[in-house]
């Protein structure tokens, strides 16, 4: 049986939330609960909602924290109610199926002074980072959530962007990631080595194909992956295969960031 998310159908927007790009909103579901919602109309679409998607739960699947992930349903219905010209253009353009996180009332946002991580915690999230290819984990873009003494991880559509050229694909797998430089944990991520091996051995082939297939072939659709066009199918594939190479070839991110590490300690 293929897997699958809890799907809520959006009932009312309730604000925006004006940070990046995609334009999230926070909204009320069928199920009475509040979401973030990432909208399939904002800037980079689908590709947006696949990297959220992929790097949530393969987070999740490490043992980080992220805020529970649901695909959404969106009627432009709902449009019609909203008196803001641009909120109204986006909720008409992303009608159907949606992606959305679980809304964190009062929770706010990480700073290292505020709360000491430990090493083990840095390192699995820098490692998380530098695999998914996650640009955002920066002092600028922390994108990490503080709620119950707790840190959660937000806002991951900017992961993966080997899938905005799409061509290249085997070589971006294989990539430094030396982005990893900017990453918020670096320096205290103490024990990448270990927790390099620990995930390479946790983190099998299956368990991620299991998590690309939760993208739903609606989001796969098109000729935006870039100039040749794939079915659905192979496109699924090609996620399947980058994530398995780059587990099999961690130990080059891993080798970039202790690299990045002592130079910044």
């Amino acid at each position: 049986m293929k897997p699958t998310l809890r799907t809520v159908t959006v009932t009312r927007y309730v604000t925006p939330l004006r940070e990046g790009s995609s334009l999230p909103a926070i909204v009320e579901a069928d199920d009475d609960g509040l979401y973030v919602l990432k909208f399939r109309g904002a800037g980079q679409g689908t590709k947006a909602l696949i990297a959220e998607l992929l790097a949530g739960e393969i987070a999740r699947a490490i043992g980080l924290r992220v805020p529970e992930i649901v695909f959404a349903n969106l009627d432009s219905e709902l449009s019609r109610l909203e008196p803001d010209p641009e909120i109204q253009e986006l909720l008409s353009a992303s009608a159907g199926l949606n992606l959305a996180l679980d809304y964190l009332p009062g929770s706010v946002t990480f700073t290292p002074l505020a709360m000491p991580v430990d090493g083990t915690l840095a390192s699995r999230i820098v490692w998380f980072d530098c695999f998914v290819t996650n640009v955002d984990r920066t002092p600028r873009n922390v994108n990490m959530l503080v709620w119950h003494k707790n840190i959660w991880l937000i806002d991951h559509g900017a992961a993966l962007y080997f899938h905005h050229a799409w061509r290249g694909w085997e070589e971006q797998a294989r990539s430094q990631f030396s982005r990893v430089s900017d990453h918020i944990l670096l320096p205290h991520a103490s024990e990448l080595q270990a927790i390099d091996a620990e995930l390479r051995h946790y983190l099998t082939a299956d368990k991620l194909d299991r998590i690309v297939a939760l993208i739903p072939d609606d989001w796969l659709h098109g000729n935006a992956f870039g100039q040749h066009d794939l079915s659905a199918h192979d496109k699924r594939d090609v996620y399947k295969m980058f994530l398995r190479e780059r587990l099999a070839t961690s130990t080059i991110f891993v080798q970039e960031a202790l690299r990045a590490r002592e130079t910044r300690v």
